[in-house]
Protein backbone atom coordinates (compact mmCIF):
# COMPACT_ATOMS: atom_id res chain seq x y z
CA UNK A 1 0.00 0.00 0.00
CA UNK A 2 1.30 3.46 -0.90
CA UNK A 3 1.67 5.88 2.01
CA UNK A 4 2.60 9.47 1.16
CA UNK A 5 5.10 10.89 3.63
CA UNK A 6 6.44 14.45 4.03
CA UNK A 7 8.66 16.09 1.44
CA UNK A 8 12.18 14.71 1.13
CA UNK A 9 14.06 17.63 -0.39
CA UNK A 10 11.98 18.63 -3.41
CA UNK A 11 10.13 15.29 -3.65
CA UNK A 12 7.34 13.59 -1.75
CA UNK A 13 8.30 10.25 -0.25
CA UNK A 14 5.61 7.81 -1.41
CA UNK A 15 6.80 5.11 0.98
CA UNK A 16 6.65 2.50 -1.78
CA UNK A 17 7.30 -1.09 -0.76
CA UNK A 18 10.33 -2.95 -2.08
CA UNK A 19 8.00 -5.02 -4.29
CA UNK A 20 5.78 -2.71 -6.32
CA UNK A 21 3.77 -3.32 -9.49
CA UNK A 22 1.46 -0.77 -11.12
CA UNK A 23 -1.18 -3.37 -12.03
CA UNK A 24 -1.71 -3.99 -8.33
CA UNK A 25 -1.57 -0.28 -7.56
CA UNK A 26 -4.20 0.72 -10.17
CA UNK A 27 -6.42 -2.41 -10.08
CA UNK A 28 -5.93 -4.87 -7.24
CA UNK A 29 -5.68 -2.39 -4.37
CA UNK A 30 -8.73 -0.33 -5.49
CA UNK A 31 -10.70 -3.57 -6.01
CA UNK A 32 -9.86 -4.63 -2.46
CA UNK A 33 -10.72 -1.20 -1.07
CA UNK A 34 -13.90 -0.42 -3.01
CA UNK A 35 -15.11 -3.88 -4.04
CA UNK A 36 -14.36 -6.01 -7.07
CA UNK A 37 -17.95 -5.75 -8.29
CA UNK A 38 -17.67 -1.98 -8.61
CA UNK A 39 -17.93 -0.66 -12.19
CA UNK A 40 -14.56 0.56 -13.46
CA UNK A 41 -15.10 1.16 -17.19
CA UNK A 42 -18.07 1.92 -19.43
CA UNK A 43 -18.07 1.62 -23.21
CA UNK A 44 -21.45 2.45 -24.69
CA UNK A 45 -23.96 0.41 -22.69
CA UNK A 46 -21.41 -2.22 -21.62
CA UNK A 47 -19.47 -2.16 -18.35
CA UNK A 48 -16.48 -3.88 -16.78
CA UNK A 49 -15.93 -4.21 -13.05
CA UNK A 50 -12.64 -3.98 -11.20
CA UNK A 51 -12.66 -7.76 -10.77
CA UNK A 52 -13.16 -8.24 -14.51
CA UNK A 53 -10.26 -5.92 -15.27
CA UNK A 54 -8.06 -7.84 -12.83
CA UNK A 55 -9.04 -11.10 -14.59
CA UNK A 56 -8.48 -9.62 -18.07
CA UNK A 57 -5.05 -8.29 -17.13
CA UNK A 58 -4.06 -11.65 -15.63
CA UNK A 59 -5.06 -13.47 -18.82
CA UNK A 60 -3.09 -10.98 -20.92
CA UNK A 61 -0.05 -11.37 -18.67
CA UNK A 62 -0.30 -15.15 -19.06
CA UNK A 63 -0.58 -14.84 -22.85
CA UNK A 64 2.41 -12.54 -23.07
CA UNK A 65 4.50 -14.96 -21.04
CA UNK A 66 3.37 -17.83 -23.25
CA UNK A 67 4.61 -15.83 -26.25
CA UNK A 68 8.02 -15.41 -24.63
CA UNK A 69 7.80 -11.83 -23.33
CA UNK A 70 10.20 -11.36 -20.43
CA UNK A 71 10.31 -8.74 -17.68
CA UNK A 72 11.10 -5.21 -18.84
CA UNK A 73 10.81 -6.20 -22.52
CA UNK A 74 8.77 -3.73 -24.54
CA UNK A 75 5.29 -4.45 -25.91
CA UNK A 76 3.82 -2.07 -28.49
CA UNK A 77 0.12 -1.22 -27.92
CA UNK A 78 -1.80 0.31 -30.84
CA UNK A 79 -5.45 -0.06 -29.83
CA UNK A 80 -8.56 2.14 -29.89
CA UNK A 81 -10.04 3.15 -26.52
CA UNK A 82 -12.06 0.33 -24.98
CA UNK A 83 -11.94 -2.72 -22.72
CA UNK A 84 -9.20 -4.32 -24.80
CA UNK A 85 -6.97 -1.34 -24.11
CA UNK A 86 -7.27 -1.86 -20.36
CA UNK A 87 -6.57 -5.60 -20.68
CA UNK A 88 -3.48 -4.91 -22.78
CA UNK A 89 -2.15 -2.00 -20.74
CA UNK A 90 -2.50 -3.59 -17.31
CA UNK A 91 -1.59 -7.03 -18.65
CA UNK A 92 1.76 -5.72 -19.86
CA UNK A 93 2.39 -4.16 -16.45
CA UNK A 94 1.30 -7.27 -14.56
CA UNK A 95 3.71 -9.34 -16.64
CA UNK A 96 6.50 -6.99 -15.60
CA UNK A 97 7.00 -5.90 -19.19
CA UNK A 98 7.20 -2.33 -20.53
CA UNK A 99 4.39 -0.70 -22.50
CA UNK A 100 4.85 1.62 -25.47
CA UNK A 101 1.64 3.18 -26.83
CA UNK A 102 0.95 4.64 -30.28
CA UNK A 103 -2.08 5.78 -32.24
CA UNK A 104 -4.20 3.02 -33.82
CA UNK A 105 -4.71 5.03 -37.01
CA UNK A 106 -1.15 5.44 -38.24
CA UNK A 107 0.15 4.60 -41.71
CA UNK A 108 2.41 1.63 -42.44
CA UNK A 109 5.60 3.70 -42.68
CA UNK A 110 4.99 5.08 -39.17
CA UNK A 111 4.22 1.61 -37.81
CA UNK A 112 7.43 0.34 -39.38
CA UNK A 113 9.39 3.12 -37.67
CA UNK A 114 7.83 2.35 -34.29
CA UNK A 115 8.36 -1.41 -34.56
CA UNK A 116 12.01 -0.79 -35.40
CA UNK A 117 12.49 1.80 -32.65
CA UNK A 118 10.63 -0.07 -29.91
CA UNK A 119 12.28 -3.35 -30.95
CA UNK A 120 9.49 -5.43 -29.42
CA UNK A 121 8.86 -9.18 -29.51
CA UNK A 122 5.04 -8.69 -29.38
CA UNK A 123 2.64 -5.95 -30.50
CA UNK A 124 -1.08 -5.66 -29.72
CA UNK A 125 -3.60 -4.13 -32.11
CA UNK A 126 -7.20 -4.17 -33.39
CA UNK A 127 -8.16 -5.73 -36.69
CA UNK A 128 -9.07 -2.28 -38.05
CA UNK A 129 -5.34 -1.39 -38.03
CA UNK A 130 -4.19 -4.48 -39.92
CA UNK A 131 -4.22 -2.95 -43.41
CA UNK A 132 -1.46 -0.58 -42.32
CA UNK A 133 0.21 -2.50 -39.50
CA UNK A 134 0.41 -6.00 -41.01
CA UNK A 135 2.89 -5.09 -43.81
CA UNK A 136 5.12 -3.39 -41.23
CA UNK A 137 4.87 -6.42 -38.93
CA UNK A 138 5.72 -8.83 -41.77
CA UNK A 139 8.80 -6.77 -42.63
CA UNK A 140 9.96 -6.49 -39.01
CA UNK A 141 13.14 -8.31 -38.02
CA UNK A 142 12.23 -8.46 -34.33
CA UNK A 143 8.45 -8.52 -33.83
CA UNK A 144 7.42 -12.19 -33.71
CA UNK A 145 3.73 -12.04 -32.76
CA UNK A 146 0.82 -9.68 -33.34
CA UNK A 147 -2.07 -10.08 -30.88
CA UNK A 148 -5.17 -8.93 -32.76
CA UNK A 149 -8.50 -7.99 -31.17
CA UNK A 150 -11.72 -7.89 -33.17
CA UNK A 151 -11.08 -10.92 -35.35
CA UNK A 152 -8.18 -11.82 -37.66
CA UNK A 153 -7.52 -14.35 -40.36
CA UNK A 154 -4.87 -16.96 -39.71
CA UNK A 155 -1.41 -15.90 -40.76
CA UNK A 156 2.11 -16.54 -39.46
CA UNK A 157 2.61 -14.76 -36.15
CA UNK A 158 -1.00 -13.56 -35.83
CA UNK A 159 -2.65 -14.38 -32.48
CA UNK A 160 -6.46 -13.88 -32.35
CA UNK A 161 -6.82 -12.11 -29.01
CA UNK A 162 -10.26 -13.18 -27.82
CA UNK A 163 -9.69 -16.92 -28.31
CA UNK A 164 -6.14 -16.80 -26.96
CA UNK A 165 -7.16 -14.90 -23.81
CA UNK A 166 -10.11 -17.20 -23.15
CA UNK A 167 -7.74 -20.16 -23.27
CA UNK A 168 -5.42 -18.72 -20.61
CA UNK A 169 -5.58 -19.69 -16.95
CA UNK A 170 -5.56 -16.41 -15.00
CA UNK A 171 -3.47 -18.14 -12.34
CA UNK A 172 -0.65 -18.16 -14.89
CA UNK A 173 -0.88 -14.36 -14.94
CA UNK A 174 0.53 -13.83 -11.47
CA UNK A 175 1.89 -10.34 -10.87
CA UNK A 176 5.60 -10.00 -11.58
CA UNK A 177 7.61 -9.05 -8.47
CA UNK A 178 8.78 -5.75 -9.91
CA UNK A 179 10.43 -3.00 -7.89
CA UNK A 180 9.71 0.76 -7.85
CA UNK A 181 12.70 1.51 -10.10
CA UNK A 182 12.05 -1.26 -12.64
CA UNK A 183 11.04 -0.17 -16.14
CA UNK A 184 7.29 0.25 -16.69
CA UNK A 185 6.49 2.22 -19.84
CA UNK A 186 7.58 4.53 -22.61
CA UNK A 187 5.75 7.75 -23.38
CA UNK A 188 6.37 9.31 -26.76
CA UNK A 189 6.99 13.00 -27.30
CA UNK A 190 4.67 14.77 -29.74
CA UNK A 191 7.31 14.81 -32.46
CA UNK A 192 6.81 18.52 -33.09
CA UNK A 193 10.55 18.92 -33.68
CA UNK A 194 11.15 15.65 -35.51
CA UNK A 195 10.74 11.93 -34.92
CA UNK A 196 8.94 11.20 -31.61
CA UNK A 197 11.31 10.16 -28.83
CA UNK A 198 10.52 7.44 -26.30
CA UNK A 199 10.69 8.75 -22.72
CA UNK A 200 11.64 5.81 -20.51
CA UNK A 201 9.78 5.69 -17.19
CA UNK A 202 9.97 3.37 -14.19
CA UNK A 203 7.14 2.06 -12.01
CA UNK A 204 7.35 4.79 -9.37
CA UNK A 205 7.00 7.62 -11.90
CA UNK A 206 3.36 6.83 -12.63
CA UNK A 207 2.47 6.47 -8.96
CA UNK A 208 4.16 9.80 -8.21
CA UNK A 209 1.98 11.85 -10.57
CA UNK A 210 -1.06 9.97 -9.27
CA UNK A 211 -0.31 10.85 -5.66
CA UNK A 212 0.52 14.49 -6.47
CA UNK A 213 -1.45 15.97 -9.38
CA UNK A 214 -4.32 13.47 -9.46
CA UNK A 215 -4.90 13.29 -5.72
CA UNK A 216 -3.91 16.73 -4.50
CA UNK A 217 -4.95 18.97 -7.40
CA UNK A 218 -7.88 17.30 -9.17
CA UNK A 219 -8.93 15.32 -6.12
CA UNK A 220 -10.11 12.12 -7.84
CA UNK A 221 -12.39 9.99 -5.67
CA UNK A 222 -14.76 7.00 -5.82
CA UNK A 223 -17.68 9.21 -6.91
CA UNK A 224 -15.87 10.51 -9.99
CA UNK A 225 -16.81 9.54 -13.53
CA UNK A 226 -14.31 10.55 -16.22
CA UNK A 227 -14.68 11.22 -19.93
CA UNK A 228 -11.85 12.41 -22.15
CA UNK A 229 -11.23 14.01 -25.53
CA UNK A 230 -7.66 12.74 -26.12
CA UNK A 231 -7.23 9.02 -26.69
CA UNK A 232 -5.57 6.65 -24.24
CA UNK A 233 -2.33 6.24 -26.22
CA UNK A 234 -1.55 9.86 -25.26
CA UNK A 235 -0.03 9.92 -21.74
CA UNK A 236 -2.23 12.88 -20.73
CA UNK A 237 -5.34 10.70 -21.24
CA UNK A 238 -3.74 7.47 -19.98
CA UNK A 239 -3.49 9.31 -16.68
CA UNK A 240 -6.73 11.28 -16.48
CA UNK A 241 -9.05 8.73 -18.10
CA UNK A 242 -7.60 5.38 -17.02
CA UNK A 243 -4.97 5.38 -14.29
CA UNK A 244 -6.25 8.18 -12.05
CA UNK A 245 -9.95 7.30 -11.79
CA UNK A 246 -9.18 3.61 -11.26
CA UNK A 247 -6.64 4.24 -8.52
CA UNK A 248 -9.23 6.08 -6.46
CA UNK A 249 -12.19 3.81 -7.08
CA UNK A 250 -13.89 5.89 -9.79
CA UNK A 251 -14.83 4.90 -13.30
CA UNK A 252 -14.20 6.08 -16.84
CA UNK A 253 -16.43 6.26 -19.90
CA UNK A 254 -14.56 5.41 -23.11
CA UNK A 255 -15.46 5.74 -26.78
CA UNK A 256 -13.35 4.55 -29.67
CA UNK A 257 -14.57 6.92 -32.38
CA UNK A 258 -12.82 10.17 -33.20
CA UNK A 259 -13.49 12.92 -30.66
CA UNK A 260 -15.91 15.39 -32.25
CA UNK A 261 -18.29 17.78 -30.49
CA UNK A 262 -21.18 15.43 -31.29
CA UNK A 263 -19.33 12.39 -29.94
CA UNK A 264 -18.40 14.31 -26.81
CA UNK A 265 -21.91 15.64 -26.16
CA UNK A 266 -23.18 12.06 -26.59
CA UNK A 267 -20.58 10.73 -24.15
CA UNK A 268 -21.44 13.40 -21.58
CA UNK A 269 -25.15 12.59 -21.86
CA UNK A 270 -24.49 8.83 -21.53
CA UNK A 271 -21.87 8.77 -18.76
CA UNK A 272 -22.63 12.00 -16.82
CA UNK A 273 -18.95 12.69 -16.07
CA UNK A 274 -17.71 14.71 -13.14
CA UNK A 275 -14.22 15.16 -14.67
CA UNK A 276 -13.87 16.11 -18.34
CA UNK A 277 -10.40 15.84 -19.87
CA UNK A 278 -10.17 18.18 -22.84
CA UNK A 279 -7.95 20.34 -25.01
CA UNK A 280 -8.47 23.99 -26.05
CA UNK A 281 -9.44 23.06 -29.61
CA UNK A 282 -12.34 20.91 -28.38
CA UNK A 283 -13.42 23.42 -25.74
CA UNK A 284 -13.72 25.96 -28.53
CA UNK A 285 -15.52 23.50 -30.83
CA UNK A 286 -18.04 22.66 -28.11
CA UNK A 287 -18.81 26.32 -27.48
CA UNK A 288 -19.36 26.84 -31.23
CA UNK A 289 -21.58 23.81 -31.64
CA UNK A 290 -25.35 24.13 -31.89
CA UNK A 291 -25.83 21.56 -29.09
CA UNK A 292 -24.11 23.76 -26.51
CA UNK A 293 -27.33 25.68 -25.81
CA UNK A 294 -29.27 22.57 -24.80
CA UNK A 295 -26.48 20.38 -23.40
CA UNK A 296 -26.77 19.38 -19.76
CA UNK A 297 -23.26 19.84 -18.39
CA UNK A 298 -24.33 20.02 -14.74
CA UNK A 299 -22.57 16.78 -13.76
CA UNK A 300 -19.12 18.20 -14.58
CA UNK A 301 -17.31 19.49 -11.50
CA UNK A 302 -14.04 20.29 -13.26
CA UNK A 303 -12.55 20.45 -16.76
CA UNK A 304 -8.88 19.63 -17.34
CA UNK A 305 -6.97 21.23 -20.20
CA UNK A 306 -3.45 20.61 -21.45
CA UNK A 307 -1.57 19.83 -24.65
CA UNK A 308 -1.65 23.38 -26.03
CA UNK A 309 -2.11 26.89 -24.67
CA UNK A 310 -5.62 27.75 -23.43
CA UNK A 311 -6.41 31.33 -24.55
CA UNK A 312 -7.73 33.51 -21.77
CA UNK A 313 -10.74 34.61 -23.84
CA UNK A 314 -11.70 30.98 -24.45
CA UNK A 315 -11.40 30.07 -20.76
CA UNK A 316 -13.61 33.01 -19.83
CA UNK A 317 -16.23 32.07 -22.45
CA UNK A 318 -16.40 28.53 -21.06
CA UNK A 319 -16.77 29.78 -17.49
CA UNK A 320 -19.52 32.16 -18.58
CA UNK A 321 -21.47 29.38 -20.30
CA UNK A 322 -20.98 26.58 -17.76
CA UNK A 323 -19.84 28.05 -14.45
CA UNK A 324 -17.25 25.25 -14.33
CA UNK A 325 -13.56 25.92 -13.80
CA UNK A 326 -10.94 24.81 -16.32
CA UNK A 327 -7.73 23.65 -14.68
CA UNK A 328 -5.25 24.49 -17.41
CA UNK A 329 -1.81 23.02 -16.82
CA UNK A 330 1.45 21.93 -18.37
CA UNK A 331 2.82 18.41 -18.42
CA UNK A 332 5.10 16.45 -20.69
CA UNK A 333 6.04 12.94 -21.72
CA UNK A 334 9.37 13.58 -20.00
CA UNK A 335 7.59 14.03 -16.62
CA UNK A 336 4.65 11.69 -17.40
CA UNK A 337 1.97 14.18 -16.40
CA UNK A 338 1.07 17.66 -15.21
CA UNK A 339 3.45 19.45 -12.83
CA UNK A 340 2.24 23.07 -13.12
CA UNK A 341 -1.50 23.63 -12.92
CA UNK A 342 -4.33 25.89 -11.97
CA UNK A 343 -5.98 24.59 -8.81
CA UNK A 344 -9.68 24.38 -7.84
CA UNK A 345 -10.70 27.75 -6.42
CA UNK A 346 -7.43 29.24 -7.63
CA UNK A 347 -7.78 29.63 -11.39
CA UNK A 348 -6.02 32.49 -13.12
CA UNK A 349 -7.24 32.57 -16.76
CA UNK A 350 -4.38 32.93 -19.22
CA UNK A 351 -1.91 31.29 -16.85
CA UNK A 352 -0.87 27.68 -16.32
CA UNK A 353 -1.26 28.13 -12.59
CA UNK A 354 1.24 27.23 -9.90
CA UNK A 355 3.68 24.39 -9.31
CA UNK A 356 2.05 21.16 -8.16
CA UNK A 357 3.09 20.09 -4.67
CA UNK A 358 5.92 17.59 -4.97
CA UNK A 359 7.59 19.42 -7.85
CA UNK A 360 9.98 22.32 -8.12
CA UNK A 361 10.25 24.62 -11.14
CA UNK A 362 12.30 27.57 -12.25
CA UNK A 363 12.78 29.68 -15.40
CA UNK A 364 16.35 29.60 -16.69
CA UNK A 365 18.38 31.21 -19.46
CA UNK A 366 20.44 29.40 -22.10
CA UNK A 367 23.23 28.85 -19.56
CA UNK A 368 20.87 27.36 -16.99
CA UNK A 369 20.91 30.38 -14.68
CA UNK A 370 17.57 31.46 -13.14
CA UNK A 371 16.01 34.59 -14.67
CA UNK A 372 13.97 37.22 -12.81
CA UNK A 373 10.18 37.01 -12.64
CA UNK A 374 8.58 38.42 -15.76
CA UNK A 375 11.50 37.43 -17.99
CA UNK A 376 11.09 34.60 -20.55
CA UNK A 377 13.23 31.51 -20.43
CA UNK A 378 13.20 27.74 -20.54
CA UNK A 379 11.29 25.87 -17.85
CA UNK A 380 13.34 23.54 -15.67
CA UNK A 381 11.37 21.18 -13.43
CA UNK A 382 12.20 18.35 -11.07
CA UNK A 383 10.13 15.87 -9.13
CA UNK A 384 9.58 12.19 -8.62
CA UNK A 385 8.25 11.34 -12.10
CA UNK A 386 11.17 12.34 -14.32
CA UNK A 387 12.03 9.90 -17.12
CA UNK A 388 15.40 8.21 -17.20
CA UNK A 389 16.24 9.22 -20.77
CA UNK A 390 15.14 9.33 -24.38
CA UNK A 391 15.64 5.82 -25.69
CA UNK A 392 18.46 5.61 -28.21
CA UNK A 393 19.25 9.33 -28.15
CA UNK A 394 22.04 10.18 -25.75
CA UNK A 395 22.64 13.70 -27.08
CA UNK A 396 19.01 14.77 -26.65
CA UNK A 397 18.90 13.05 -23.25
CA UNK A 398 21.90 15.02 -22.04
CA UNK A 399 20.29 18.25 -23.22
CA UNK A 400 16.96 17.63 -21.48
CA UNK A 401 17.75 15.52 -18.41
CA UNK A 402 20.30 17.48 -16.40
CA UNK A 403 20.79 15.71 -13.10
CA UNK A 404 17.47 15.82 -11.23
CA UNK A 405 16.22 18.57 -13.55
CA UNK A 406 14.25 18.18 -16.76
CA UNK A 407 14.76 21.24 -18.97
CA UNK A 408 12.04 22.01 -21.50
CA UNK A 409 12.58 23.35 -24.99
CA UNK A 410 9.52 25.55 -24.43
CA UNK A 411 9.59 29.15 -23.27
CA UNK A 412 7.72 30.32 -20.17
CA UNK A 413 7.45 33.27 -17.82
CA UNK A 414 6.59 33.37 -14.13
CA UNK A 415 4.98 36.33 -12.39
CA UNK A 416 5.79 37.59 -8.90
CA UNK A 417 2.87 35.63 -7.44
CA UNK A 418 4.25 32.32 -8.73
CA UNK A 419 1.91 31.78 -11.70
CA UNK A 420 3.46 30.42 -14.90
CA UNK A 421 2.68 31.49 -18.48
CA UNK A 422 3.44 29.62 -21.67
CA UNK A 423 5.17 31.69 -24.36
CA UNK A 424 5.61 28.97 -26.99
CA UNK A 425 8.41 26.74 -28.18
CA UNK A 426 11.74 28.48 -28.50
CA UNK A 427 11.70 27.90 -32.26
CA UNK A 428 8.17 29.35 -32.52
CA UNK A 429 9.11 32.75 -31.06
CA UNK A 430 9.25 35.66 -33.48
CA UNK A 431 11.98 38.29 -33.32
CA UNK A 432 10.13 41.38 -34.58
CA UNK A 433 11.91 44.74 -34.65
CA UNK A 434 14.75 43.14 -32.68
CA UNK A 435 12.43 42.01 -29.85
CA UNK A 436 11.21 38.46 -29.17
CA UNK A 437 7.45 38.14 -29.47
CA UNK A 438 5.34 35.19 -28.38
CA UNK A 439 2.87 34.10 -31.09
CA UNK A 440 0.46 33.14 -28.29
CA UNK A 441 0.30 36.76 -27.14
CA UNK A 442 -0.82 37.86 -30.62
CA UNK A 443 -3.23 34.93 -30.90
CA UNK A 444 -4.88 35.78 -27.59
CA UNK A 445 -5.33 39.38 -28.71
CA UNK A 446 -6.95 38.26 -31.98
CA UNK A 447 -9.20 35.74 -30.23
CA UNK A 448 -10.71 38.51 -28.15
CA UNK A 449 -12.23 39.94 -31.35
CA UNK A 450 -15.81 38.86 -32.05
CA UNK A 451 -15.00 37.76 -35.63
CA UNK A 452 -12.22 35.30 -34.77
CA UNK A 453 -12.84 31.67 -33.90
CA UNK A 454 -9.36 30.14 -34.15
CA UNK A 455 -5.98 31.53 -35.08
CA UNK A 456 -2.36 30.49 -35.46
CA UNK A 457 0.43 33.06 -35.80
CA UNK A 458 3.75 32.06 -37.33
CA UNK A 459 6.90 33.85 -38.47
CA UNK A 460 7.36 35.02 -42.06
CA UNK A 461 10.01 37.09 -43.75
CA UNK A 462 9.00 40.20 -45.68
CA UNK A 463 10.65 41.35 -48.93
CA UNK A 464 13.55 42.79 -46.95
CA UNK A 465 14.22 39.52 -45.09
CA UNK A 466 12.79 40.83 -41.80
CA UNK A 467 10.59 38.58 -39.68
CA UNK A 468 6.98 39.64 -39.15
CA UNK A 469 3.82 37.89 -37.82
CA UNK A 470 1.58 36.06 -40.29
CA UNK A 471 -1.90 35.10 -38.98
CA UNK A 472 -3.92 32.13 -40.22
CA UNK A 473 -7.46 32.85 -39.10
CA UNK A 474 -10.61 30.72 -38.85
CA UNK A 475 -13.55 33.12 -38.77
CA UNK A 476 -16.84 32.62 -36.99
CA UNK A 477 -19.81 31.49 -39.04
CA UNK A 478 -21.21 34.18 -41.29
CA UNK A 479 -18.08 36.38 -41.15
CA UNK A 480 -16.24 37.10 -44.41
CA UNK A 481 -12.52 37.75 -44.53
CA UNK A 482 -11.47 40.83 -46.50
CA UNK A 483 -9.18 43.85 -46.35
CA UNK A 484 -11.64 45.73 -44.16
CA UNK A 485 -11.58 42.96 -41.55
CA UNK A 486 -7.78 42.80 -41.73
CA UNK A 487 -7.61 46.52 -40.91
CA UNK A 488 -10.07 46.05 -38.06
CA UNK A 489 -8.04 43.20 -36.59
CA UNK A 490 -4.81 45.20 -36.82
CA UNK A 491 -6.47 48.07 -34.99
CA UNK A 492 -7.82 45.65 -32.39
CA UNK A 493 -4.40 44.12 -31.72
CA UNK A 494 -2.82 47.56 -31.38
CA UNK A 495 -5.25 48.45 -28.59
CA UNK A 496 -3.76 45.76 -26.33
CA UNK A 497 -0.24 45.05 -27.62
CA UNK A 498 2.83 47.05 -28.58
CA UNK A 499 2.56 48.43 -32.15
CA UNK A 500 5.26 46.20 -33.65
CA UNK A 501 3.37 42.99 -32.70
CA UNK A 502 0.43 43.26 -35.11
CA UNK A 503 0.20 40.70 -37.97
CA UNK A 504 1.37 41.98 -41.36
CA UNK A 505 -0.56 39.28 -43.23
CA UNK A 506 -3.93 37.61 -42.67
CA UNK A 507 -4.90 34.35 -44.32
CA UNK A 508 -8.50 33.15 -44.00
CA UNK A 509 -8.76 29.36 -43.65
CA UNK A 510 -11.58 26.92 -42.98
CA UNK A 511 -9.62 24.98 -40.34
CA UNK A 512 -6.18 24.73 -38.78
CA UNK A 513 -4.19 21.49 -39.20
CA UNK A 514 -4.03 19.37 -36.02
CA UNK A 515 -1.78 16.52 -34.96
CA UNK A 516 -2.97 13.21 -33.50
CA UNK A 517 -3.25 14.81 -30.05
CA UNK A 518 -5.66 17.51 -31.26
CA UNK A 519 -2.98 20.19 -31.04
CA UNK A 520 -2.46 22.82 -33.74
CA UNK A 521 0.41 21.66 -35.95
CA UNK A 522 2.49 24.83 -36.29
CA UNK A 523 4.97 23.16 -38.59
CA UNK A 524 2.15 22.33 -41.02
CA UNK A 525 0.80 25.89 -40.71
CA UNK A 526 4.20 27.39 -41.56
CA UNK A 527 4.40 25.15 -44.60
CA UNK A 528 1.20 26.77 -45.92
CA UNK A 529 2.88 30.15 -46.43
CA UNK A 530 3.27 30.84 -50.13
CA UNK A 531 6.92 31.96 -50.59
CA UNK A 532 6.19 34.03 -53.66
CA UNK A 533 3.84 36.42 -51.88
CA UNK A 534 5.22 39.81 -50.96
CA UNK A 535 4.77 41.93 -47.88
Amino acid sequence: MTVVRPMRGHELDLGLPERFNLAEYFLDEPAATHGGDRVALEVGDETRTYAELVDGSRRMAALLRALGVRREERVLICLPDGFAYADAFFGVLRAGATFAMVSPILKRASYADYLDYVNCRVAICHTDALDELLPAFEDSDTCENLIVFGGASEAPGIVPAEAALAAQDPRDGATAPTRPDDLAGWLFTSGSTGRPKGCVHVQRDYAYSTETYAKQVVGYGPDDVCVGVPKLFFGYATGTNLMFPLRFGGRAGLFSERATPDALFDAIARHRPTVLTSVPTMINAMLRHERIDDADLSSIRVVLSAGEALPQALAERWMERTGTEILDGIGSAEMFHIYVSNHPGDVKPGSLGRVVTGYEARIVDEDGAPVPDGEPGRLAVRGGSTALCYWGNKAASNETFQGAWCVSADVFKRDAAGYYYYEGRSDDLLKVSGIFVSPLEIENALLSHDAVDEVCVVAREDDGGLVKPHAFVVLKDGVAGDDELSSALVAHVKTTLAPHKYPRWFEWVDALPKNDRGKVDRKAVRACIAPEEGA
